[in-house]
């Protein structure tokens, strides 16, 4: 008889030659879309000026000896994200733009596909039409008196940037990935919508259909409506790449393949990288992918406890430890606050839903009060420092390692234990 824990998923590569075919397929494609893209960047450079419409991503207020200005976050109709400031008052996020730009020869190509300051004028400014957001964005604001609060929620809800203040007091607490819509959101909502979708479809299988797979209608529909919010939110890097997790997921459970694996991993990040090159450059969808990784590793060493309640502790503290060498590598501010987010991680799984419900129902200050206490909460001073490159290229390499010897595992905690005490008390 076969023993059924012994029994493995199938994964989608298993020979060596398939890999192959893959890799050169996504480099291939990825190569065609960089040239394409580099075409496009010696043509922008090449003019005097142009005219085209760009939509505000973000605007930053800024004050100087000579006045007050903003620095304007801008996406172009054609792709192009650039940074240009102004001394416009009625400008503000996701209004419409008539801007004149003046491509420079030292604007060089990676400026180009990550976005620099491109020198501009803004010729006119105009508020785009009415949508569903902007409906969803009123209600919001209707139902909190205090400003920050408001915004803390048409962030986690419709990914809205955060005003400087409030990104302050987030960042000192070290909770921005709750913050920032990833698949942390995503997972919660897939659970919330398909919980719902159960309720109302079962009746009717019983009755009608029962010899239907609910996983498979069920998950169709949910899908759609996720891909619904992906689009309303603006597709940000981080939550494009849950959303095609889910999706390769959904149809990974569905034919038997291998799922919550490093090889499935890589195929979601490399088919990503076909369709959209510049993800590579992505902070967001860097920082997505390494915590994915580090969840994979957890999941492969402590899968006797995954059924444990247990594991949500041991996932929230492994995944805060295991970041923090990749974290403050790119971001400076460092708080014993920061400590606290592996315990507002897993108290906001059941927040993040009671309020979607609260703001249906139109209670959606109700822990306003609450919210202000733990951004006004103090302990400590926060300080900016940041660890060497080589810190992270030897971190890199161990956490590739760790795929493969539980060992070098253990060490990760301990060279990420190494490295906050060395950022805290160095």
């Amino acid at each position: 008889m076969l023993d059924s824990k012994r029994l493995k998923k199938p994964a989608l590569f298993r020979k060596s030659s398939e890999w192959l075919l893959f890799f050169g397929v996504v480099f291939l494609l990825f190569w065609l879309q960089v040239t394409w893209e580099y075409h496009s960047y010696k043509e922008f450079i090449s003019k005097p000026f142009f005219y085209t419409w760009a939509k505000v991503l973000r605007v930053i207020p800024k004050e100087s000896s000579k006045g007050n200005y903003k620095i304007v976050k801008l996406r172009t109709e054609d792709g192009l994200i650039l940074y240009t400031y102004s001394h416009r008052k009625d400008l503000n996020f996701d209004t419409l733009v008539r801007i004149q730009l003046f491509p420079s020869n030292k604007i060089t190509f990676l400026d180009y596909t990550r976005g620099s300051y491109i020198l501009s004028r803004i010729v006119e400014v105009k508020k785009s039409k009415e949508n569903l957001k902007d409906i969803l964005r009123d209600a919001i604001n209707k139902q909190h008196k205090d400003s920050n609060a408001s915004n803390f929620y048409r962030a986690i809800f419709l990914a809205d940037p955060l005003i400087p203040s409030l990104r302050e007091r987030i960042d000192i607490l070290g909770i921005a990935p709750l913050v920032a819509l990833s698949g942390f959101h995503l997972g919660i909502l897939w659970g919330v919508v398909f919980w719902i979708l159960k309720l109302i479809y079962r009746p009717f299988q019983k009755r009608f259909f029962p010899w239907r797979y609910d996983f498979i209608d069920i998950g169709i529909v949910s899908l759609f409506i996720l891909f619904g919010y992906l689009l309303l939110t603006g597709s940000p890097p981080s939550l494009l790449r849950s959303y095609c997790m889910l999706l390769f997921g959904w149809i990974a459970i569905i034919f038997g393949i291998e799922l919550f694996s490093f090889s499935f991993l890589l195929i979601v990040t490399g088919v990503l990288l076909i369709f959209k090159a510049d993800l590579i450059l992505s902070i967001g969808f860097i920082l997505s992918v390494a915590g994915v990784f580090y969840i994979f590793l957890i999941l492969k060493y402590f899968k006797d406890y995954t059924r444990s309640y247990l594991f949500f502790i041991i996932l929230s503290f492994g995944i805060f430890i295991l970041m923090q060498p990749i974290t403050h590598t790119i971001f400076p501010t460092l708080s014993p606050l920061q400590f606290l987010s592996p315990l507002l991680s897993i108290l906001f799984i059941p927040f993040y839903p009671i309020e979607i419900i609260l703001h249906y129902l139109g209670l959606g200050d109700t822990f306003d009060g609450l919210l202000k206490l733990i951004w006004n909460f103090k302990l400590g001073d926060n300080i900016d420092k940041l660890l060497p490159t080589w810190v992270l290229l030897v971190y890199i390499t161990l956490s590739i390692l760790a795929v493969y010897f539980r060992f070098i595992f253990i060490m990760l905690f301990i060279f990420s234990g190494a490295t906050l005490l060395w950022l805290y008390l160095g």
